[in-house]
């Protein structure tokens, strides 16, 4: 039996700053994002999930390339929408990964980017267990 090549993509989720309105069941969200979690375990294409801190956490870190970097309290961009989490997910093609993320999309209402690694034939682009 031969096995299919797995690629690798990030599923990146975008939210608004500041608190979610009153109206958003985050209990009922996140039930959900449990739900397609789980089919991605199932389907043996979990490798990472994780939700960001509210983004005036961030550092940003720059290098004149010469010197000690400069840190900044603060995100990199300043934006209405900010990174608010992310997923690593190995598929064997990107209509299974494109699935996850319109998934994603459904149940957050917001918007959810998806993009694939490069070089994932890069053994150090894999997860530890393959």
């Amino acid at each position: 039996m031969t096995s299919t090549p797995m690629k690798t993509y990030l599923i990146t989720l975008y939210s608004p700053d500041g608190p979610p309105p009153p109206e958003v069941d985050l209990d009922a969200i996140m039930a959900e994002i449990e739900k397609i979690n789980d089919d991605i375990r199932a389907a043996g294409g979990w490798v990472f999930a994780g939700g960001l801190g509210d983004r005036a956490a961030a550092t940003t870190i720059r290098s004149s390339g010469s010197g000690e970097p400069v840190l900044t309290d603060g995100p990199f961009l300043e934006a209405k929408e900010h990174l608010g989490g992310l997923s690593i997910v190995r598929a064997p093609d990107y209509d299974v990964a494109l699935g996850w993320a319109k998934r994603t999309a459904q149940a957050t209402g917001l918007p959810i980017e998806i993009r694939p690694f490069v070089d994932d034939d890069d053994p150090g682009q894999r997860p530890e267990n393959e």
